[in-house]
Formats: C-alpha cells, structure tokens, sequence
C-alpha cells in the first residue's frame, strides 16, 4: 500500500495530486527548485526537497535529482503530473529501480507512444518527410511533450528552415528534447479526445469524450466534456479507438488519446501518457478522482468491469497571467487576491500574496463548472470569471468570459482557428465607463480627514482624478459639497474608502473598490492611477522596441547590426519566458538604428531591445 507520495512537478497539478493524497491519508512530499522556493506546492506538502537552481534543465527536468529527492524524504511513490518529466520513460524506469513505485504507465508504454512519431507509426501513419507547396499548410511538432511548445503552423515554404530551428529550441528548453516532425495541418477541425484509464488486469476504461478547441498557440484554453454534437457513431468510433491504442501498448493508468475531428472524420494527433490538464471536466461528469484512480491501480487494484455513467456537462477555463491583446505576451508580478464565487472548481499553484515569476508556465488556475446541461455550465462558468476578484498581473479573464458567452461557441461551432477568426473583437477594451469614477470617489473620502467632509462654504472647483486602463486613458471630475460627494450625470448614494453605490437614470450599481499602491480593481476592472503630471523621462524615440515581458534574449535575427534595412514585420529578434518563445518584429519598414539586445542577455518589461527608423 503506498503511503508517501512525491509530485514530481510544481504548481497546480502538485497541489491537485496533494489534496487527494490528504484524503486518502498519503503523506506528500514535493520538489521544488529556487524560484519556487516559496511556492504554494512546497508549502502545503508534508515535507519539500529542494532541487538547486531555476532552469527547468536544472531542476524539475532532472530525473536523478527528483529520485535522490523521493528517497531522501522516504517516499514510496512517485506521481509525475503532467509536463516535465511525465512522458520520460527513462525517468519511469528510475524510478521503478530504486525501488518505488510509479504511479504511471509501463516504461514500454511511454516509450512507444511518448514520441508523437512512433506513436502515428504505431497507429499506421507516417509523418511528412520531404515537404513541397502543394503540401501546405503544415504543422511543426515537437515529438515529446505537449502544451502546444515547440508546435508552429507553417503557410509558406520559405519559413519552414527557420520554424523548426524556433520549434527544436522551444522543445529542448520546455522537455530536453529538440526532436520535431512536420505533418499536415488539418484547418478548421475541432480538437477531441477520448479519456482512458486502465488497470493491471485488463481492463480499459473509455471515459467519454472532450472539446478542446478553443487554443491560443497550440495551448487549450477551454475544454468541456462530453464533446458537443459528435454522432453516436463517431463517438463510438473514437472510444473504440483511444481502447486499441491502449491495448496497444499494453496501458496502465490514465491516459488520454487526441484526435482533429473534421468533415466527420476523425484522425489521430497522438496518445499522452499522462493525467491531462483538462482532466476535471471527466472528473465532474462520471463523478470520478482521477487522481485516487491512479493511486488504487499502482497499488494493484482492479477497475470495476464497466465505468461509472456519465451525468451533466463540465466546463474548464485555464486562467493565464498573459495579455491576449499583446501577442498573449506572459505577465508577471504580485498575484494579491484570486477568489471565485462557490459552486466553481478551482484548481490552481496559487494564493494571495504569491508572486509569478519568468521561469514556468504562465497558468494561474483552472476554473471548473459542472451543471444538468452544457447551456447552463457555460453560463455558470462565465458569469463566475465576470465576477471573480483576480487582482494582480494582467490576465485573460476577459477573454474567457466573453469566448464562453460567443456565438459560434454556445452553438457549438467551434473550431481549432477561434481565436485567429475572432481574437481582435474578442480582446477589444470595453472597461466599465463607471469604474474609474467610482475609483475616484472612493480614493477622495479615503484621502479625506476623519470628522471633515472636505466641503468649504463657497461652492468648491470640481476635483479631477486620471486613470489609465486596457490602453486608454480616463479622466473623470467630482466635487465636495455638504451632503458629501457629486459627480455630473451620476448621483451618489455611497461612498466609502472601499465600496461605492452610484445612481443612472433611477438604477444604482455597487462598486467594490480594492486598492494597491497606483493599482485600483473595481469590481473586476483593473485601473491604474495617473499621476497629474506626465513622467518626461517615460518618453522613447518612435520605433523603439521594448520588452513586452520579463525573459532572456535566445536568437538575434542573422545578420541584423545597425543600418541594416528591415521591412515591416520581419523577425528580429526571439525572447524566451515563461517557456515558450516570443518572436519581436519590426515595426514599420526601414533601417534599424539601434540594436541593444544580445543573446543570453536577461531583460525586464520596458527595456529597450532596438530602434527602427522609418523610411520616410
């Protein structure tokens, strides 16, 4: 009977692994590497082993150091989450020779289905080996690893030499592994794959089916159980098989197999042989724990001979710390409050008072609804992100709430290309025109001395308060009278340091009002104080290149040294954090004037990286 379990993996899926240990009454033991020092996971674990350094080469990628680490803390079980280490066969084998046991699939198995080209082999399918134009479009994928690292879309033949030297890069620094094939890109097709779980006697089990579609670089964004609107046959056909891909290899644990399903047809992406990130969708609707199911088959128990039946819809919706405006640009920073209403799964790595660092996946929770129907989960679900308190680094909740409220999706006509159809309308500001009048009221009685309402005998100049929010900048004018506080156009009914309660046309709305330093959130819209005077020094020369975000300069385009000519949109430069690769492009046609950055070279947010002069 295991007893003692090491995670070895950080962030969310650790603390989702620990919280079954606890009920099960297994101890947990977790790793964690300097920048997570002071991470949730190493917090609620029982016992924390440190793995020297940052990098994930260094830390979290480093099989021996995680079996030294389980021994050390007297662990008898590794889980490996998902990511990392969980698809690394080698990996599995030492852990399985130091004598504990692997809460996984057989070695043989992650060895035959890790690698995405054995895999489609396994299955009959042969990747593209000699690409030409009339095989175009095609995609670039990693061999190991999943969340969409190393993947790129390639439309024109000329950009497939430099896509697989940015996807070999990206894989080798998310899995250890630069490995890449090309196969063709299947557009407009829907991402749904088929949950497995199987035991050691022979029994697999298919758990349904899920929607992946909605994706921003390869990466799911949302997902849903059962996949909407397949037919009965095609359902059938996919769960039939995600089994003979299992028994294939002769599958133990949980698993999940992916398919493109287009044109009624479905075809194969690959088998992870891992617990998925989107796994509590399965979970809510045949009332399972995965997790718990895991445990029990390494200890040698046997699956029911049928699964549980399925009942209701899930929705998950993965909460980023990015901006979607930007290029999904990763964000950094104090994550001070993160709070949804009840009735919401919430899996997350974090709590208030966190900080979010360069090093690892931007991720920041998953949000879950369960409900009778898929049309009320998706309204459960949205108006839970609406009205969450996230307070912190930008994120993509608005993005989530209004993709789950979008047409094409409550229909159910979504496809793998929604955000690139519908991203720009999907992230365009539409900030509360109220907030930062409330933001204002709220800060003049905070501002304002105990027993003096601030209100003279004559009438007094109106006040006048800037905020900058989504990119725009909002000016706003109140007055002090005797009665307390007045704006044009609202009426005042409260107006508290931390709430105020505004009057339009004969309807009051209530405004919580949080505050951190220039940083204000009301309800869920996010402000930024302006000073009343602009900073002169703030000022950089027009075609200035600056960090989008923390990270570390990895690729200066070949050749490029000021006075070379650049065309607008050429790459210039490739910044990497958070574990993927952003490519920084020139903005406008002309000749690059400055060149600041250089490989290797760490930069934070606002750092000038080059200058592009503009033709004239």
């Amino acid at each position: 009977m295991i007893t003692s379990v090491l995670v070895a993996n950080r962030g969310e899926i650790a603390c989702r692994v620990f919280r079954t240990c606890r009920e099960l009454g297994v101890r947990t033991v977790a790793v964690h590497s300097d920048a997570d020092a002071n991470a949730l996971h190493a917090r609620v674990a029982d016992a924390s082993v440190r793995l020297p350094g940052e990098a994930p080469a260094d830390t979290y990628l480093r099989g021996d150091l995680v079996v030294k680490a389980a021994l050390a803390a007297g662990a008898d079980a590794v889980h490996p989450g998902y990511g990392f280490l969980s698809e690394n066969a080698d990996f599995a084998r030492a852990v399985l020779d130091a004598g504990l046991t692997w809460i996984g699939p057989p070695p043989e198995a992650i060895e035959a289905m890790a690698s995405k080209t054995r895999a489609k082999q396994l299955m009959g399918i042969e990747p593209l080996t000699e690409v030409t134009e009339a095989d175009l479009p095609v995609l670039v994928k990693a061999a190991a690893g999943g969340g969409g690292r190393g993947m790129r879309v390639v439309r024109r033949l000329a950009d497939l030499d430099a896509e697989l030297a940015a996807a070999r890069a990206e894989a080798a620094s998310a899995f250890g592994d630069g490995e890449v094939f090309v196969e063709p890109y299947v557009e407009h097709g829907r991402h749904v794959e088929v949950q497995i779980l199987a035991d050691t006697h022979g029994t697999v089990w298919p758990l349904g089916t899920r929607d992946c579609s909605l994706q921003r670089r390869h990466q799911k964004v949302v997902e849903e159980a059962p996949a909407p609107g397949l037919s009965a046959e095609l359902q059938e056909e996919l769960s039939a098989l995600a089994v003979r891909a299992a028994r294939a290899v002769d599958y133990v644990g949980a698993g999940t197999v992916e398919f493109l399903v287009a044109g009624g047809r479905a075809h194969f992406l690959e088998m992870n042989t891992r617990l998925q990130v989107e796994h509590p969708v399965t979970e809510a609707v045949f009332g399972l724990d995965l997790v718990a199911e895991q445990l029990r088959i390494a200890e040698g128990h046997p699956l029911d001979t049928d699964p549980p039946r399925a009942r209701g819809h899930a929705v998950e919706a993965r909460l980023y710390a990015e901006d979607p405006a930007h290029d999904w640009s990763p964000q950094t920073g104090r994550l001070h409050r993160l709070d949804l209403p009840d009735g919401i799964r919430l899996d997350t790595g974090y709590t208030d008072g966190d900080d979010i660092g360069v090093h690892y996946d931007p991720m920041l929770a998953k949000a879950v609804a369960h409900a009778p129907t898929r049309a009320e989960a998706v309204r459960k679900l949205a108006s839970a992100l609406e009205r969450a308190a996230i307070h912190g680094p930008v994120t993509n909740r608005d993005l989530l709430v209004r993709s789950l409220r979008h047409p094409e999706f409550t229909a159910a006509r979504m496809d793998t290309g929604f955000y690139d159809r519908h991203l720009a309308d999907l992230t365009e500001p539409s900030p509360d025109p109220h907030a930062p009048l409330a933001a204002a009221l709220a800060d003049a009685h905070a501002r304002s001395r105990p027993g003096f309402g601030g209100w003279r005998n004559v009438p007094s100049q109106p006040q006048t308060k800037r905020y900058a929010t989504a990119g725009e900048e909002h000016e706003v004018h109140y007055r002090h009278t005797r009665t307390g506080l007045e704006a044009d156009g609202v009426r005042v009914v409260h107006a508290d340091a931390h709430l105020v309660v505004l009057e339009t046309d004969g309807v009051q709305r209530t405004f919580e009002v949080t505050r951190y330093g220039d940083q204000v959130y009301v309800n869920s819209t996010a402000l930024r104080a302006l000073p009343r005077f602009p900073d002169p020094t703030a000022q950089h020369a027009p075609g200035s290149l600056l960090a989008p975000m923390p990270g570390t300069v990895v690729r200066v385009a070949e050749g490029l040294t000021p006075g070379t000519p650049v065309k607008a949109g050429d790459p210039l430069l490739w910044l990497e954090a958070m574990k993927m690769q952003h490519k920084i492009t020139a903005p406008a046609t002309g000749t690059l004037s400055e060149l600041h950055a250089v490989p290797g070279q760490q930069v934070e947010p606002g750092k000038l990286l080059a200058v592009v002069t503009e033709t004239s």
